[in-house]
């Protein structure tokens, strides 16, 4: 997103975050409101056009929001459409996208509330290293052909009962609506997303060897000095890594092994 849209989703995601924070406020509830306006909207090219037009008043695009939407949404979802209308965005589909972002984001409060928001990171990660590792399940996953339900019913039968809830629900709704996302592109986000709930960033470690308790606290610790942030390790094995180890951390690809890169982090800390 560009300067207008990004101020645009700063701003909404305060109010959802005020609005999460009163336990009044059913977090999964909004998050499905808010999935149902990102389908509505992503399908009405012409309601989105007429919702993000800078010429319109923007109470006059929240009047709109409150008649069309109120009896389908709760008072809480339209609060927030509402402010978002208000505001500017530099292109119609970046609201959609915004939205789509607040429902994935509300779903991970509700995990936050329950305590099992570390879980859910940890089963996203998992299921994306399933993933790359299934080519027959990715395909179904991803078939154009397959309906919407059928898909639900695999998934259902993959992760019901083994994962938690919000997990379930946040690919459900990947599979079933990417809005042309790929699927790993879309699971990488939503683990992105959950890092951010908890104020940390995610590194990604695939190691040739598990790697020792100790060594992991060494590497996040260096991680985390380098990058300013918390750090949180999804770990994977590969006997084929090259160097030892492979270290990403969002678009920053480390390789090494876990001395030379503590040895490094050393030196730039130093420098």
């Amino acid at each position: 997103m560009n300067g207008a849209s990004r101020e645009a989703l700063a701003a909404a995601r305060e109010r959802l975050d005020a609005l999460t924070d009163s336990r009044s406020v059913d977090a999964v509830r909004l998050a499905d409101e808010l999935a149902a306006v990102t389908a509505l909207l992503d399908r009405e090219v012409s309601l989105r056009r007429v919702l993000t037009d800078p010429a319109q008043a923007g109470e006059a695009k929240a009047t709109l929001v409150r008649g069309l939407l109120s009896a389908q949404i709760g008072d809480a979802t339209t609060d927030l459409l509402s402010g978002m209308v208000r505001s500017r965005w530099s292109q119609p589909r970046d609201l959609v996208d915004a939205l789509e972002q607040l429902a994935d984001t509300a779903d991970l409060t509700a995990a936050q509330r329950r305590g099992t928001l570390d879980n859910v990171e940890d089963e996203l990660f998992r299921f994306s290293r399933i993933i790359s590792s299934n080519t027959g399940l990715r395909a179904a996953l991803t078939d154009h052909t397959a309906t919407a339900a059928a898909k639900t019913e695999l998934l259902r039968r993959l992760l019901g009962g083994r994962a938690d809830a919000v997990t379930e629900r946040l690919v459900t709704r990947l599979v079933t609506a990417p809005r042309g996302r790929s699927l790993e592109a879309g699971l990488e986000s939503l683990s992105g997303f959950a890092a951010q709930r908890r104020g940390r960033m995610v590194a990604v470690v695939t190691s040739a060897v598990p790697l020792s308790d100790r060594q992991k606290q060494r590497l996040g610790d260096a991680l985390a000095k380098l990058y300013g942030r918390t750090m949180h390790l999804n770990l994977d094995v590969d006997p084929e890594v090259v160097g030892g180890m492979r270290v990403q951390v969002g678009d920053e690809v480390i390789n090494g092994s876990v001395a030379d890169r503590l040895d490094t982090a050393a030196r730039r800390m130093a420098g």
